[in-house]
């Protein structure tokens, strides 16, 4: 890989990872560092496809099918936009990304969590993200923050949700280096001082 910089914001939607990713990238732009704002599944041309597929189809979908469709956006998300942007150099900054599919599909859907890192490593080629910050928020919360018109995604139930807020937290204790929590519910503000306090340290 070039001199780039990979970084992922994970999280229960409602947890104002979207926000904070945005506050980053206006961090960096305004110290004239050049950055690259993307997001799983659907960053563009054929994810945006798969995006639509993912949180809109209207019919039954297996778990091993919607498994295997993330995992095939994000092999063309890191082949096609991630990889050519750090090897120029960028700061590629990207809204959910491995993490999620374990979190949601793994503990949530409650998959094989080893299949799925195995199966996450091969669309990615092995290339994992320098820092992981997951953005930590009560279910409750969360679900009353999404409000009522939810995608398919956001339909589950609140006990798939506490799953996958465990899940989040699990993997952060797995891996203390990559991966770290901050609390959601502080201020906007104080949350991104915790993020760029993060990201110096890199």
């Amino acid at each position: 890989m070039g001199k780039g910089l990979f970084i992922t914001f994970e999280g229960a939607d409602g947890c104002g990872k979207t926000t904070q990713i945005e506050l980053l990238d206006k961090y960096f732009k305004e110290k004239s560092k050049e950055t690259l704002l993307t997001r799983e599944p659907g960053a563009k041309g054929l994810g945006i496809k798969l995006r639509e597929i993912l949180l809109n189809y209207d019919g039954e979908v297996s778990s091993n099918c919607e498994s295997f469709l993330f995992l095939a956006d994000r092999a063309q998300h890191v082949d096609c936009i991630i990889k050519p942007a750090l090897d120029e150099g960028k700061i590629v900054l990207c809204d959910r990304h491995i993490d999620s599919t374990v979190a949601y599909q793994g503990y949530g859907r409650q998959l094989d969590i080893e299949q799925i890192k195995m199966l996450n490593n091969i669309a990615t080629g092995g290339l994992k993200p320098d820092l992981t910050i997951i953005f930590d928020i009560d279910t409750e919360t969360s679900l009353k923050r999404v409000g009522k018109n939810k995608d398919r995604m956001e339909s589950a139930g609140i006990e798939f949700f506490e799953r996958v807020r465990n899940g989040f937290l699990e993997i952060a204790k797995d891996e203390p280096q990559r991966v770290k929590v901050i609390n959601s519910a502080d201020t906007i503000e104080n949350i991104h001082h915790k993020v760029v306090e993060l990201v110096e340290k890199l």
